[in-house]
């Protein structure tokens, strides 16, 4: 094993301090990825590439603060960030399959990469780092894989992306896309809480102790089943000629086939029917004034809807969800819910408690990434040729993905662009049902969905 401290190439920090905004506190947990290559990696041309990037990027190469129990800061300090290698000769080749989403309780891809502090005390710790790159190379398979590990506190995986991104574009020695990251994010100091908005955010006023949270994410973790479905591009195709809305997307239309699928034929109990949603929405960009599409910072809200009006119709899903994500994107409704979450995120980061993950009753939670590439984003000049790995879900949580490339032993098949892979946790019998319903829609490309509503 070798490791370096690697430094940006230009000191641009300057040790400049950024306030973070109450919605920056999330301690936890981390957003790890690995990928993973079937050529080699140039370990100098990274450690150049990561240190040109991080001139660019000085907050990522920064340390946390505290001032007065109640100011949280990172300090711009052109620290390095520990790169490390491993050359590894036990494996024969890399083993996981395609799904990208990992089931957390075989813990599959923890050796792959270095984990950073998500707690409380990394405001203690003015030495630990809020970025960690770990590369692994398959001496026997010439497999290359780069696992990351990044810290809540700089932004979410919107940020996350843009900034692997850029390091793969620096490797490549292509130009940074425009604009440029800033970190200078706006303070939000009123002290109004609307209080009408409690309602959409469960998971910040039924919050737990570390404790708690933990304990729950195992329970979870081992007494529900992890499913991944994987859906082409035509069969999306196939399920969009449902409904040809201009105002739906095909991600609104996925989602509420699943949900009506559940309440369909996977749930018998009328009093455990899934009756609302709540989305992870990222608001970058929507307002300048709010967060620009450039700011490094954590931009994304939460919220739920109300009650469907007709919990088996496709359609009246799908236009509850779209309804959830066009209130998102208006300004003067983001003004009211960061206030309002701004004083709920303060007091859990000065409680040290965790936002609640539990689909909460008769609730399902979104939280997808297909607006990110990730595979496509961070290959490294490996076009269709990397394969993008992450873990984690939880009961009745959708997480949604680009499907991976597949490599057969033999060659590359070609990418399926446009398909997605969703995975959440469930009961063994609905997961069982499920997917004897999901593999015959797919079957008879959806021609048997019922899309308006369902009689029992």
């Amino acid at each position: 094993m070798q490791s370096w401290l690697v430094y940006p190439s230009l000191l641009t920090g300057k040790n400049r301090q950024i306030e973070l905004a109450g919605s920056d506190l999330r301690f936890a947990p981390c957003i790890n990825n690995v990928f993973v290559y079937s050529s080699s990696l140039n370990i100098n041309r990274l450690k150049d590439a990561l240190s040109s990037c991080l001139s660019s990027w000085p907050l990522v190469a920064g340390h946390c603060l505290l001032m007065n129990t109640e100011h949280y800061f990172i300090v711009m300090s052109d620290h390095g960030i520990p790169v490390t290698f491993i050359q590894n000769t036990q494996l024969n080749k890399w083993s996981l399959d395609s799904n990208v989403v990992r089931d957390s309780r075989h813990n599959e891809l923890s050796t792959f990469f270095d984990l950073v502090t998500s707690t409380k005390e990394i405001f203690n710790c003015p030495n630990e780092p809020l970025f960690r790159l770990k590369i692994t190379h398959i001496v026997q398979s010439s497999e290359w894989i780069m696992g990351t590990s990044w810290s809540h506190l700089l932004g979410d995986a919107y940020v996350c992306a843009k900034f692997l991104h850029g390091l793969s574009r620096a490797y490549q020695q292509l130009e940074p896309l425009k604009p440029l990251p800033i970190f200078e994010r706006r303070l939000w100091y009123e002290n109004t809480m609307d209080e009408s908005l409690l309602p959409t955010m469960k998971h910040l006023t039924n919050t737990l102790t570390v404790n708690e949270s933990m304990t729950i994410d195992m329970f979870e973790q081992f007494n529900y089943d992890q499913l991944n479905l994987h859906i082409s591009g035509k069969q999306l195709d196939s399920l969009r000629r449902l409904i040809p809305s201009r105002t739906l997307t095909i991600h609104d239309l996925l989602i509420a086939y699943i949900i009506s699928t559940l309440n369909i034929h996977c749930i018998s109990n009328k009093d455990e029917l899934i009756l609302q949603t709540s989305i992870v929405i990222n608001y970058h960009g929507v307002s300048d004034a709010i967060t620009p599409s450039n700011l490094v910072a954590n931009g994304h809200l939460r919220i739920w809807s109300d009650n469907f009006e007709d919990p088996y119709s496709l359609l009246v899903i799908a236009k509850s969800i779209r309804r959830l994500i066009n209130q998102s994107r208006d300004a003067d409704y983001l003004e009211r819910w960061i206030t309002t979450a701004e004083i709920l995120y303060k007091t859990m980061a000065h409680d040290d408690r965790r936002s609640n993950a539990d689909h909460f009753r008769n609730g399902i939670i979104i939280n997808s990434n297909f607006r990110y590439d990730w595979a496509n984003l961070v290959d490294f000049g490996q076009t269709d040729q990397c394969r993008f790995y992450t873990d984690w879900t939880r009961k009745l949580f959708l997480r949604v993905f680009h499907l991976n490339p597949i490599y057969d032993d033999f060659k590359w098949k070609e990418r399926d662009c446009r398909g997605a892979e969703i995975a959440f946790r469930c009961e063994e019998n609905m997961k069982k049902k499920f997917i004897e319903i999901w593999q015959r829609d797919l079957d008879e490309n959806f021609i048997n969905v019922n899309v308006c509503s369902f009689s029992t």
